[in-house]
């Protein structure tokens, strides 16, 4: 069974469903840390999910903004959706539905934070997406990812959410040529619950930036951020 029942509980009948499998709800709130620890047989973490729920998230939000922005061309749309299918937005949606609490994770994980560690709470949350899909079909996934970053999608709209560096970056290299700038992972340090990324963002070969952080892609957001604090990429392209 999974640990913190009550709030569990809660978080089933906040959706307006019953489940079909709760054994998928199970797997989406197991962290590879529990299983890690456990080693039970059957019990498996929620990975896969995740993989799942980022291309239901991602479809969810893209399919929203194209009918409610009829006006917005491809650039416009991708750089909203960049900036709401991004690690600060999952967290704040994790934290809405109190994932961080209901998660099945090892001690260890536990002890050192685990439950308010960023990446891990937006993984949580692709997860649960990847769940609900596989259960109840890429509509009420689509309308439960909405309703949780409905209030993110107000924010950014208004002007009050935090910047998507990468997609800004992005959109200044297209202006030079049709190549992407690239991300590198060049450094991992501290121990497996604690690791620290370190991500450098290169075009044409060329380091424009490095940044560090606490998830990949926030290192690599940091990387971008940089770039452009630095001035790097106008005095290189």
């Amino acid at each position: 069974m999974l640990k913190n029942k009550d709030c569990v509980e809660r978080l089933k009948k906040s959706f307006g469903f019953v489940w079909r499998d709760e054994d998928l709800l199970h797997q989406a709130l197991t962290h590879s840390s529990y299983t890690y620890e456990k080693r039970r047989v059957g019990v498996v973490n929620n990975q896969r999910l995740e993989f799942l729920g980022d291309a239901v998230l991602e479809l969810a939000i893209s399919d929203y903004l194209y009918h409610r922005y009829p006006d917005w061309d491809e650039g416009e749309l991708t750089k909203m959706r960049a900036a709401v299918v991004c690690e600060p937005s999952l967290v704040r949606a994790a934290r809405k539905l109190e994932l961080g609490f209901c998660l099945n994770m090892g001690k260890g994980e536990e002890r050192s934070g685990g439950r308010e560690r960023p990446s891990i709470l937006a993984d949580a949350f692709e997860a649960l997406l990847g769940a609900v899909y596989l259960d109840q079909g890429q509509a009420t996934a689509g309308k439960l990812a909405l309703f949780c970053l409905k209030p993110v999608l107000q924010d950014i709209l208004e002007g009050r959410c935090d910047r998507d560096y990468k997609t800004e970056l992005q959109e200044i290299v297209q202006q030079c040529g049709s190549e992407q700038v690239k991300y590198t992972i060049i450094k991992e340090a501290g121990p497996d619950h604690d690791k620290k990324f370190t991500a450098g963002v290169y075009y044409q070969g060329i380091m424009l930036g490095r940044g560090t952080g606490g998830s990949k892609k926030d290192a690599e957001q940091q990387a971008a951020k940089a770039a452009l604090e630095e001035n790097e990429l106008f005095r290189k392209i």
